[in-house]
C-alpha cells in the first residue's frame, strides 16, 4: 500500500524523517525532493565495477548547467531522509520525463530504515539545462508485511553527500 500525501504529513518525525520540510512540496501519494547545487560525473574511460572509478565534482552554477547526452551524471537531493518500518521509493516526476531528463536510472527502491541523501543518477536523451534547488524527483512511502530489521549498515547509510557506486566493496574478500 502506498501511504497517501495525508499520511505522510501525518507521519513526520515519527516513522517519516525529512529535512528540511516544506508543506508546498507534498503532493497526493508523494512528496517532491531538490536538486543540490553539486554533482559528480565520472571521467572518461571504461568503468570498472571492481574497482574505485574516479569522478570529479562539478557545481552547478546559477545560470543552470547544460547537460550533454549520453554522459551520466550523479546528484543529490537536498533533502535528508529517513524512515522506520516504511519502504521509500524515488521516482522521477513526469514533468521532468517530459523533457527527457532520467533521474533516478536505476535503484530507487530504498532499504527500510535508510537514512541520508538519495543519490541521483542522471542522464538525458538531448542536451538540458538544469538548475539547482529544482524539484527533480519524488519519494513515496510503502506499508512493509512482516518481520523486519532496520537498515542499520551498508555502503549508503548515514551518507554526507554524493554517493558513486560502492559496488567493487561487494567483490572485496571473495
Amino acid at each position: 500500500m502506498i501511504l497517501s500525501g495525508k499520511e505522510i504529513q501525518k507521519r513526520l518525525d515519527r516513522d517519516i524523517f525529512i529535512d528540511p520540510y516544506s508543506p508546498a512540496q507534498l503532493n497526493p501519494n508523494s512528496y517532491n525532493l531538490r536538486l543540490h547545487h553539486k554533482m559528480l560525473v565520472y571521467e572518461r574511460g571504461v568503468l570498472d565495477m571492481k574497482k574505485p572509478n574516479r569522478a570529479q565534482e562539478i557545481t552547478i552554477p546559477e545560470e543552470g548547467l547544460e547537460l550533454e547526452m549520453n554522459r551520466l551524471y550523479l546528484g543529490r537531493t537536498i533533502e535528508h531522509t529517513r524512515t522506520e518500518g516504511l519502504v521509500p521509493m524515488l521516482e522521477g516526476r513526469s514533468s521532468v520525463g517530459r523533457l527527457g531528463l532520467f533521474v533516478h536510472v536505476t535503484a530507487g527502491f530504498g532499504d527500510v530504515g535508510f537514512s541520508g541523501f538519495w543519490t541521483l543518477e542522471i542522464f538525458c536523451v538531448q542536451p538540458i539545462r538544469i538548475y539547482a534547488g529544482i524539484e527533480i524527483c519524488q519519494i513515496y512511502y510503502h506499508t512493509l508485511e512482516g518481520d523486519w530489521d532496520s537498515y542499520k549498515s551498508g555502503k549508503y547509510q548515514n551518507n554526507e553527500g554524493i554517493q558513486p557506486s560502492l559496488l567493487y566493496k561487494d567483490f572485496e574478500g571473495k
